[in-house]
């Protein structure tokens, strides 16, 4: 165990907060290791909207090209930003135990505006499915573009004349952030594998491998995968409204998963279960349902739009 292992992150607090995480569970296991902070195009550029700069992979790129020059060994993402496609060469090491799943909205004075009919309530978010699910709920509302870290969007919500902003709960959770002025949306299906966090390395890096495995999380890696090829087989982005979220319970794994116009007027919808030993395609058979339902034309619309 003489080697360091170098691992690689974003340089926001969340980021850092998850690096260090892996760091300290490789640490515990008697591994030494560094953390080399780098800069992704998703950090540099926090004014055009995702969806406009049709990137996969647009927080990963710059560690994954890390990974394959060796200037880092393992790469610490949240795994709802990893393309459903790893780049060749490079390889899922670990899922974390799962944190929270959910999103919230943060708002500036109570929420009494939710319920107030003909009020055109001003909403931030970067993320298309988060608006598309806004808008199929309150199809008034402004929807403005919110980009940056945790701490840059809430600093941002503050300065702005908006009603709220919508974040995961885990971002703000984790690094204890989370504004009094906020609640859980119940009703807003998260990303797919929103909550967890993976760990890549190199596919011929046996050392690597072999440190992570213990931090493997089998039951979040088995529901994450199951969103993740919900995810695939529809679009396979992850600036895409669509949704999952698997969890097993009684041996018996429950999924739900959703597909939004990008305007949220239309929705597809379908929840499945399966035993344990026989939920493996879950994701993709539910997907494959909604594609022949209608939702096919859906996403020819998505894609078009976002070309």
């Amino acid at each position: 165990m003489n080697k360091e292992i170098r691992i690689g992150t974003r340089e926001s607090q969340l980021a850092l907060w998850q690096a260090n995480k892996v760091k300290d569970l490789l640490e515990a296991q008697g591994y030494t290791t560094t953390l080399v902070p780098i800069k992704s195009e998703g950090d540099i550029d926090l004014v055009t909207p995702l969806y406009e700069i049709g990137v996969q992979g647009i927080f990963t790129k710059s560690l994954d090209l890390a990974l394959l020059n060796n200037r880092i060994d393992i790469a610490v993402h949240s795994l709802k930003d990893v393309p459903t496609q790893l780049p060749k060469g490079i390889i899922q090491a670990a899922v974390l135990e799962r944190g929270p799943v959910k999103d919230l909205l943060v708002y500036k004075q109570d929420t009494s505006f939710l319920e107030q009919e003909g009020y055109i309530a001003n909403i931030a978010t970067s993320s298309v499915r988060r608006k598309a699910q806004w808008l199929r709920r309150f199809p008034q509302h402004q929807i403005h573009n919110l980009r940056g870290n945790v701490n840059t969007r809430l600093q941002k919500l503050a300065a702005e004349n908006w009603d709220g902003a919508i974040f995961a709960a885990a971002g703000l959770e984790r690094i204890n952030v989370r504004p009094p002025q906020s609640t859980e949306l119940d009703w807003m299906l998260p990303a797919p594998a929103q909550g967890a966090v993976v760990a890549v390395c190199r596919e011929d890096d046996d050392f690597c491998k072999q440190a992570c495995a213990p931090l493997n999380h089998l039951p979040t890696a088995l529901a994450t995968r199951i969103e993740r090829d919900f995810l695939r087989t529809l679009m396979g982005g992850c600036t895409t409204p669509i949704s999952a979220y698997a969890h097993i319970e009684n041996e018996t794994v429950h999924f739900s998963g959703e597909l939004c116009s990008l305007d949220g007027q239309q929705m597809f919808s379908v929840m499945e279960q399966a035993p344990l030993e026989q939920a493996g395609l879950i994701g993709k058979a539910a997907a494959e349902k909604v594609l022949s339902e209608g939702g096919d034309k859906i996403v020819a619309q998505i894609r078009n739009a976002i070309k």
